[in-house]
């Protein structure tokens, strides 16, 4: 079997690809591990900036996006017992992020695959990479029992941080950069209505910290930092949603309305980045070049800012024969991955309690929220970053 570009994996940022290049007249077959029902199974985020709403209406599946996504035009930050607006579309010339979750973009883009006939294989296994370092890539994996050969042109490492497309990058040539943090992130589900419809919610308390946010008009996601080593069961809706409230300020927390939880799930937090993105015909985007805290919503919108320079890049050598863009994926793409990891590492720092964070640890956090929220300048730097920074394409 031959294609053009193989896409190792059909979360988000590979389906996206694969629409991209589909637009653009390129072959490309998409294989995954997990089933079709696995993958719309898993809850992630669901803040969208405004480069990621653009790319998704640019590959045609931004319909139900348009019509069920919640415009924000700013945050709001709690500490010390108060609420404090940041306007971030004020700050930003205009603009703003959209709330819908991760898994309606992945089901749209899988509707919009399906519709089109073009080619997916889920339930992958036994797969290895081969010849990456010529310009004939293979792999070999099994399907329904069955071992089956691709060669490509490329090959898209779309497969995220436990997938085989960086682990096939040679220990040599591959340097990572990571930083662990000391708690996780306690997430809840619930088919309730957002405490916050048109902002998202960020706390800080010496309880540690909270987050408010929003899949829909009825369905909200709530977090409180944990130990990592709480679990699940340590954790039944009573007590959860009596905890969201000891770190909310009196009025939020008088109008949290709560119910029965539908998934919760303990994150670890983790900062990670792989350099190069590329190794001979093998490129990688997304979770499996990098990981971002959840703090400041950067994960899948990294992978589209990924998906959107890789497609083109692929788009100039199968139009034009041109390949300095493809040369410059991976300096280009880690440009924007370094801000963006800088923007979550400053914000997770801000608006957690650390192990060693004493008294004093935390009047600075609080004397830096306050600024944050009394000079413009301090403020517009955290709306620009929040809205996402240009795309460099």
């Amino acid at each position: 079997m031959k294609t053009q570009v193989l896409i190792i994996g059909a979360g988000p940022s590979g389906l996206l690809l694969g629409q991209l290049l589909a637009q653009a007249g390129i072959d490309a077959l998409i294989i995954e591990r997990q089933t079709p029902d696995y993958v719309l199974g898993r809850i992630r985020a669901g803040i969208l900036e405004q480069v990621t709403v653009d790319l998704l209406h640019e590959a045609g599946v931004g319909h139900r996006l348009a019509v069920e996504g919640t415009v924000h035009r700013g945050i709001e930050l709690v500490f010390s017992g108060q609420r404090h607006m940041i306007d971030v579309a004020g700050l930003t010339g205009g603009k703003t992020v959209t709330a819908y979750g991760q898994t309606e973009v992945t089901r749209d883009l899988m509707q919009a695959r399906s519709a089109a006939g073009l080619p997916s294989v889920y339930g992958v296994s036994e797969l290895t990479l081969q010849d990456l370092d010529s310009n004939k890539p293979w792999v070999r994996f099994k399907a329904d029992g069955q071992t089956q050969e691709v060669q490509a042109d490329f090959v898209a490492g779309c497969d995220g941080f436990h997938g085989a497309s960086r682990a096939s990058i040679p220990r040599h040539v591959l340097r990572e950069y990571e930083r662990t943090y000391p708690f996780g992130w306690l997430g809840m589900l619930s088919d309730t209505p957002p405490v916050s419809p048109h902002a998202i919610i960020y706390a800080n308390s010496p309880r540690g910290f909270a987050l408010c946010s929003m899949r829909s008009l009825t369905r909200s996601r709530y977090y409180v930092q944990c130990p990592l080593d709480d679990r699940i069961e340590d954790w039944n809706d009573d007590r959860f949603w009596e905890e969201l409230r000891c770190r909310l300020d009196v009025d939020t927390a008088s109008r949290l309305i709560t119910g029965k939880s539908i998934e919760k799930s303990i994150a670890p937090l983790r900062s990670f980045v792989a350099e190069p993105m590329r190794w001979g015909s093998l490129f990688l985007a997304g979770d499996a070049a990098h990981i971002v805290p959840p703090t400041g919503a950067k994960g899948l919108n990294l992978a589209a800012a990924d998906v959107k320079l890789l497609a083109s890049a692929l788009s100039d050598w199968y139009r034009l024969g041109q390949s300095r863009a493809m040369d410059t994926y991976s300096e280009r793409s880690l440009r924007r991955i370094w801000k963006a990891e800088r923007f979550a590492w400053w914000l997770t720092s801000l608006m957690h309690r650390f192990p060693d964070t004493d008294d004093f640890g935390q009047r600075m956090q609080e004397a830096e929220l306050a600024y944050l929220t009394s000079s413009a300048a301090a403020a517009t730097t955290l709306a620009e970053n929040y809205v996402g920074l240009p795309l460099e394409l």
